[in-house]
């Protein structure tokens, strides 16, 4: 299976047909494009590093199991004005925002870094498939 059915398959799963979780990942979609503010997903990445949840990121990107991660680390990982922003951009109560990045972070990250490293191309292919949506 290749990268883009890889990702097909997670933001279908990760939708799951809730409403608020697809604003929430085209939200995150945004967020992790090339010209975000934080940098994209590097910068993302680099965010929970330096936030102290370096071990827990780094799970993600490596090809082991990903390690889970709570909705109070999310906030420590994104910064509580980050988390707002996007619980707004979506819709959503900072505490709901951070329940549901928990649980689709970890498998975000995890297919947008296949082999262990940024893939090019697969953050285009992961918009491309939330707008489609």
């Amino acid at each position: 299976m290749g990268l883009m059915d890889q990702l097909g398959q997670a933001v279908g799963g990760m939708m799951g047909g809730q409403g608020t979780q697809n604003s929430l990942l085209q939200v995150l979609a945004g967020l992790l494009g090339k010209d975000s503010s934080i940098g994209g997903l590097a910068g993302l990445i680099q965010a929970f590093q330096k936030n102290g949840l370096g071990e827990i990121v780094n799970s993600w990107v490596s090809t082991g199991q990903n390690l889970p991660i709570t909705p109070s680390q999310v906030e420590q990982g994104l910064g509580g004005d980050l988390l707002s922003q996007l619980a707004s951009q979506a819709g959503l109560s900072s505490g709901a925002a951070g329940s549901q990045l928990a649980g689709l972070l970890p498998d975000l990250v995890d297919k947008l870094t296949p082999n262990g490293k940024i893939e090019a191309g697969g953050l285009e292919q992961l918009l491309k498939l939330v707008q489609g949506r």
